[in-house]
């Protein structure tokens, strides 16, 4: 390595490195993980249909504001909250409910503090991996350059909890058909899926620090206490938050899946309703 150019112990050039790992593996991942997530809940949001099945709801339609009856594979209009399509909408665009709710979500992810490291690595190669050459000017200027939006993550982490009580709402709706309780695999695939989505959002920093971060003591007092027990619990999902944000992520695509499927007659349901 004797021939190649140095600055500060490190190879000079975009993607230069001493490292003789496979260090461009974890970046691709991510790349093909995230890149086919967004490919896949954009081509779902706008569809527009095929969005529910018997007491199915996707997550991505959830909450429901308003339905157009006239779309395949629709929700009844009674699920809506607020009836029917408005005719206000532009004509231009496909009228489905995902555009209404589908923002917030995507504000938590994307202002994710474990995120951040996947865009500037992966997406903006700044750098694309410990001891590996940026790309050419690249620079990592933390939260004052390009993902300045991330400081919203505080803030976006009030909706998060809020769509987890309504998917929690819509889990267990999914237990009841008609009127009849019953259990079907889409049951099971719904159920699971606010309770992967509450170990990512509960586990994040911001709510690490809500709990117990500003704490000077944690035996002060009884109610220090009992936020240093909350935060230790916070803590131990804390330190698999990658883990949790990939399952929840690619799970919430899965049961967009499993309903859309189930809704166009591609797949049958077992369940106890028949």
């Amino acid at each position: 390595m004797s021939d190649l150019a140095r600055a500060g112990g490190h190879v000079i050039g975009f993607a230069a490195t001493a490292r003789r790992d496979r260090w461009w593996i974890g970046p691709l991942l991510t790349v093909l993980g995230l890149g086919g997530f967004a490919v896949y809940a954009t081509w779902a949001a706008f569809q527009g249909s095929y969005y529910f099945h018997g007491a199915y709801l996707s997550p991505f339609y959830s909450p429901l504001l308003f339905v157009n009856p006239a779309a395949p594979g629709s929700a009844p209009l009674e699920h809506a909250w607020l009836g029917r399509w408005p005719s206000w909408w532009p004509s231009i665009l496909p009228a489905s409910p995902a555009f209404f709710i589908m923002a917030f979500p995507l504000v938590f992810r994307a202002t994710c503090y474990y995120y951040r490291k996947a865009y500037y690595r992966s997406f903006f190669g700044t750098p694309p991996g410990c001891a590996v050459g940026p790309v050419p000017g690249g620079r990592y200027r933390g939260e004052t350059g390009l993902l300045i939006v991330q400081n919203l993550h505080r803030y976006a982490l009030y909706a998060a909890i809020v769509f987890i009580g309504i998917l929690s709402y819509d889990a267990v709706r999914a237990f009841f058909r008609d009127g009849r309780p019953g259990v079907g695999v889409g049951s099971m695939v719904l159920l699971l899926n606010p309770m992967l989505l509450a170990a990512y959002t509960f586990g994040c920093h911001s709510w690490r620090h809500l709990v117990g971060g500003r704490l000077d003591c944690f035996s002060c007092d009884r109610q220090s206490a009992m936020r240093h027990g909350l935060w230790r619990g916070v803590t131990a999902l804390n330190a698999h938050h990658m883990q949790w944000a990939w399952v929840s992520l690619f799970w919430v695509a899965f049961s967009d899946l499993y309903v859309r499927l189930v809704s166009m007659g591609l797949i049958r349901d077992l369940s106890t309703w028949g």
